[in-house]
């Protein structure tokens, strides 16, 4: 019998969450600008966790913030500010393309999660993890290809708007899951500490764009605290996860969200070219399966 470590455990479930909270975004807030609703959901995320943190404080005392220099400071301030950009550029690629479309591409993070641990971190390259570096990005083919030229795929990727704002809003996924691990583990914050401290940053890093295109949320309030307990689910798990294993392993399983995403995309919006992306998505999880080995 195979046991599965904690973290990694972990990493599959939170691959489930926002695998799920993908597709809901995308059937229940796409009339939304992208700010507003990480604002609101990132509020209600909050409220939700509040209770966990806070009970954890008084049960077991966290360290504070207060002992941190200069450089401690650049990590949680750093994977704040790249997790607001990641989020919005993927809304805004959510909001522009088809959601089986535009998550494949999206979810290739790993690809520049391990450049980073290997240039800052010195995490080493073993031959597997590059050939999964290899079809992670054969993924982005895949789900650009229709009929025609054999390059006609790459001219896509590289000229079509979703795929652009995918693509960049992996790059900084990829920052800011290296930024997690730091904090989780070589800074030693404690989740209960690190999820509420992401959640406000992020809130306050997007609230001054939200004001300039507010919307009513009123009339679709019950769905936004329903996505934002999906929200303090998800960080809580991805946290325990990034705290327990190499965020060249987390990353990889937690992306397999594409997955979730493409198939419920695919059945219950009935978007176009379901297979071709599906395997675009199969594509992607088997190159981040190799790059976690």
């Amino acid at each position: 019998m195979v046991l599965v470590s904690p973290g990694i455990a972990y990493a599959v479930v939170a691959a489930f969450v926002w695998g799920t909270y993908i597709f809901g975004l995308k059937r229940y807030f796409a009339r939304y600008p992208g700010t507003v609703l990480t604002v609101v959901v990132n509020a209600a995320a909050i409220l939700w966790y509040l209770p966990l943190a806070a009970s954890r404080v008084r049960t077991v005392g966290l360290s504070p913030f207060s002992a941190f220099g200069a450089s401690e400071a650049g990590v949680v301030v750093g994977t704040v500010l790249a997790t607001a950009a990641a989020l919005l550029l993927f809304l805004r690629a959510l909001s522009v393309g088809e959601v089986s479309y535009v998550t494949p591409i999206n979810k290739i993070v790993p690809v520049f999660v391990l450049p980073i641990e290997v240039l800052f971190l010195h995490q080493r390259l073993t031959p597997l993890q590059v050939a999964g570096v290899v079809v992670a990005t054969l993924a982005v083919y895949v789900a650009n290809y229709r009929t025609g030229s054999l390059l006609d795929p790459l001219r896509k990727a590289a000229t079509a708007r979703p795929a652009q704002l995918a693509l960049l809003s992996a790059a900084c996924y990829g920052v800011s899951d290296v930024g997690k691990r730091l904090a989780l583990q070589e800074l030693g914050l404690q989740p209960e500490l690190w999820v509420p401290t992401l959640l406000v940053g992020v809130l306050v890093v997007v609230l001054p764009l939200a004001l300039r295109e507010w919307v009513p949320v009123r009339e679709d309030l019950p769905k936004f605290v329903a996505a934002g307990g999906g929200v303090a689910l998800g960080e809580h798990v991805t946290s325990l996860a990034f705290q327990q294993v190499a965020a060249s392993i987390a990353s990889p399983i937690i992306n397999t969200q594409a997955i979730v995403a493409v198939v419920l995309g695919g059945i219950v919006l009935r978007e176009r070219a379901f297979a071709t992306r599906l395997v675009a998505a199969a594509l992607a999880v088997c190159g981040v399966g190799l790059i976690a080995l």
